[in-house]
């Protein structure tokens, strides 16, 4: 269980330097007491989102976890000090968190997607997982719900007994319904991105080396480029841009107290 989190801000937003090994102890150990809990998968995508909106970063600062979901997260993460970050890839944390829901019988729920989805998802979670314990799953509509859905959607989540609840609702949607939700909902909430469409098969993930890489992004816009195109390329040079400058202002200010430093004791 993690006793202390090494973190960093990248770009104005908190990310948690952990192992898959460490937030799988965490978060099971949560659900185990039937905490509320809120963890969020970071990439590019998300920083970037927060350094527009403020309001949007101070939601996630509200987070229990905030892991490194892409590579360029981890390097940022070790460029900043941090040496030993991890990534931690959503989909990947999310097939670990449902083997050891398994083992430990912990009941676990999925919120979002399409229908279609979400229904191959369940089919393919269950061929994997025969004994793993699914209480709950639902398609939300693609729209606003009014008080009394959101009311009854928290009482049908809370009755079903699921302590994790991995939940789909696309960025910036789904980090902020795990942390509006967190203290309503008995349960472990992960905001996991796009892991629904990938464990569903709905989409297809780099091979293991274009990830290693960093070249993630390119991969998926060769697969879906009318839908990821204006992302990538609003976000991406920005984020280089933006880290860039926070890089030399660490490394600036870090010059500036050592030079002081040796003054002082000359």
């Amino acid at each position: 269980m993690l006793t202390a989190t090494a973190s960093q801000r990248i770009c104005g937003t908190r990310v948690d330097a952990v192992s898959y090994q460490d937030v799988i102890a965490q978060v099971t150990a949560w659900a185990q007491r039937s905490e509320s809990r809120s963890v969020c998968c970071a990439n590019v995508h998300m920083v970037m989102e927060a350094f527009d909106s403020p309001a949007y970063r101070a939601i996630l600062d509200r987070a229990d976890l905030v892991t490194p979901d892409g590579m360029p997260l981890v390097w940022a993460l070790r460029l900043l000090g941090l040496k030993r970050a991890q990534r931690t890839y959503g989909p990947d944390l999310t097939t670990l968190l449902l083997a050891e829901a398994e083992r430990q019988g912990l009941p676990v729920g999925f919120h979002g997607a399409s229908r279609s989805v979400l229904g191959q998802l369940i089919l393919n979670v269950r061929r994997r997982y025969p004994a793993l314990r699914i209480v709950y799953h639902y398609s939300p509509p693609f729209r606003k719900l009014n008080k009394l859905e959101r009311e009854l959607q928290i009482a049908v989540i809370h009755d079903s007994g699921a302590r994790l609840l991995f939940v789909g609702l696309g960025c910036p949607k789904q980090e902020r319904w795990v942390i509006d939700h967190r203290d309503r909902i008995p349960a472990v909430m992960l905001a996991v991105g796009a892991a629904f469409d990938f464990l569903a098969g709905a989409t297809p993930q780099a091979p293991r080396w274009m990830m290693a890489a960093g070249l993630e992004w390119l991969f998926r816009l060769a697969t879906e480029p009318g839908r990821l195109w204006l992302r990538y390329f609003r976000h991406n040079p920005r984020f280089i841009g933006h880290f860039l400058m926070q890089l030399l202002d660490c490394r600036s200010g870090l010059s500036e107290r050592h030079d002081g430093a040796d003054r002082t004791v000359s």
